[in-house]
């Protein structure tokens, strides 16, 4: 019985609703999986409530991916069992959806100047959430015909480095941890393995990493191995998913249930968050 702690959905940058994963999911057999869409909140209520239903086995455990930036690498934190409805990440999140817009209109422009034809609305279409992000400004350019894929979408224009990159706004790990904790979730580190610098992982712990999701699908068993071993050693908790977005087929994010985490695994994730309740019960 898997769990696939690592889902997005068209809140973000995926492809289906959050009731169609949920129906895939279900369908599938998987025992559960974490929505954890980039930088918003907004698919959890419905994808709630449609788990709620008779039919739905799969467990939905409600989530975020938020996108950091430490020491000009990109650091991507999970949060598992959130409270979505809290007022401080729900502020938090508004201002950081400021930011993608106005981020998405400045590379539109600079698309624009270079010949490439697409419009801030046709952007928000490919969205179908409230969310804009890099790859439905990549979908609008594949839609035009100036680009075969969203890969080469990336790897000609919008990627760090390229013609049309424009840098992200400034929110750091520590931030994003803090406001997962202060919601009531727990902050895993996600795919590890795609850090430059493996030395980030230290500092990571100190700022109150409480997971580490080691199996991802483009980890190598060595590097599976290494965070298996980590985790061991620093008493994390060992975590994984598939990174599903329900892209086209050059995308590798697209297997839903690909990666995750047993039975067994998921026991001590829900020990540890019922031990922090308890706590927070205590403290209170």
């Amino acid at each position: 019985m898997i769990y696939d702690l690592h889902v997005h959905t068209s809140a973000s940058d995926g492809v289906y609703s959050p009731e169609e994963v949920i129906e895939k999911a279900n369908t599938m057999g998987l025992a559960g999986i974490a929505i954890t869409d980039h930088d918003t909140v907004d698919g959890l209520q419905s994808a709630l409530s449609f788990a709620g239903k008779e039919n739905i086995k799969t467990h939905v455990i409600p989530g975020i991916e938020m996108n950091t930036e430490l020491d000009e690498e990109e650091i991507h934190i999970l949060g598992y069992f959130i409270d979505y409805k809290n007022k401080g990440l729900i502020n938090r999140l508004a201002e950081i959806k400021k930011s993608r817009y106005e981020r998405a209109r400045r590379m539109i422009s600079k698309l624009n100047n270079m010949g490439i034809d697409i419009e801030f609305g046709q952007v928000q279409r490919m969205a179908r959430g409230n969310l804009i992000g890099r790859p439905h400004i990549a979908r609008a350019m594949v839609e035009k015909g100036y680009v075969f894929s969203n890969k080469e979408a990336f790897e000609k224009y919008i990627s760090k480095g390229k013609p049309a990159y424009v840098p992200r706004y400034k929110f750091f790990p520590q931030e994003a941890i803090g406001l997962i904790k202060q919601s009531g979730g727990i902050a895993i580190l996600a795919h590890p393995g795609l850090l430059n610098n493996i030395d980030k992982f230290n500092s990571l712990i100190n700022m109150g990493i409480e997971g580490v999701e080691a199996f991802y699908p483009e980890h190598s068993p060595e590097q599976i191995r290494i965070y298996i071993e980590l985790c061991h050693n620093k008493n994390l908790l060992l975590t994984g998913g598939s990174d599903f977005h329900g892209m086209a087929r050059e995308e590798s994010r697209n297997k839903l249930g690909c990666c995750g985490v047993n039975e067994s695994q998921m026991r001590q994730i829900f020990e540890y968050r019922n031990k922090k309740i308890k706590e927070s019960y205590r403290n209170d």
